[in-house]
């Protein structure tokens, strides 16, 4: 990561903190923007004395959460949350997003949903016109073969994710396969994502159509804007 790429992440973050209210119950997506929210959110709790109790997505989001001084918690206890704090891996001019980069999407999909509002934290470099780069995909292992091919079919180069630390494929947090699935520019997002998600197998993707986001904070190199998505409509 540049010093540019990290400074733009951190500004982004720390503004993020700046939503988080004393009392709240938020959700903690994951990646490398996320990982900053959850240290400084820390340095704020014990500063300000405040108590916060946060739903992570993640493993890695749990851990530095509980080092963080955050309270973890579920959603069995809180069923629906304050507000979700999460990155993104791109994001389009009409605030739709694809996450998942990190393996953790599902998680973070249940979490924005279980959320009053929710925030967008990424650098600058992560908007595009539109939608373009691999969309990831949890896929159930029995149904790996069926699945793949049924994509192939529909002409969508799609691989299965290795793990860099074992021999095989990715696993996630709920112990599926990780597929990545490379659909060119995509002009409906939101169609694409119910489409995906209509294979039987597939838990879920890594379109987070704009209907579940509420604005984004972008980090600059000298500054952070808050954007808010006014086309929000959520169901």
């Amino acid at each position: 990561m540049t010093d540019d790429k990290k400074i733009r992440k951190e500004i982004a973050a720390k503004r993020a903190v700046e939503l988080i209210d004393d009392g709240m119950v938020i959700g903690i997506g994951s990646g490398t923007t996320v990982e900053i929210f959850i240290r400084e959110l820390g340095k704020r709790i014990i500063e300000e004395g405040m108590e916060v109790w946060g739903v992570p997505s993640s493993y890695h989001s749990h851990i530095l959460a509980v080092q963080s001084g955050i309270n973890v918690t579920d959603l069995f206890q809180f069923s629906e949350l304050d507000i979700c704090i999460d990155g993104a891996d791109q994001i389009d001019s009409d605030f739709n997003c694809i996450k998942g980069m990190g393996g953790a999407l599902l998680r973070e999909k249940i979490i924005a949903q279980a959320s009053e509002k929710v925030i967008i934290i990424a650098d600058s470099e992560k908007f595009s016109e539109k939608l373009s780069i691999p969309v990831p995909m949890e896929v159930v292992p029995f149904a790996y073969g069926n699945v793949m091919k049924k994509l192939e079919k529909h002409g969508v180069d799609v691989k299965v994710r290795s793990d860099g630390g074992k021999l095989g494929p990715c696993i996630s947090d709920n112990g599926n396969f990780i597929l990545d699935a490379d659909l060119g520019v995509i002009d409906h997002p939101e169609e694409t994502e119910i489409w995906i998600n209509s294979i039987a197998g597939v838990v879920d993707n890594g379109i987070f159509s704009n209907r579940l986001i509420d604005g984004v904070v972008v980090g600059y190199s000298d500054s952070a804007k808050f954007i808010k998505n006014d086309k929000k409509q959520r169901r």
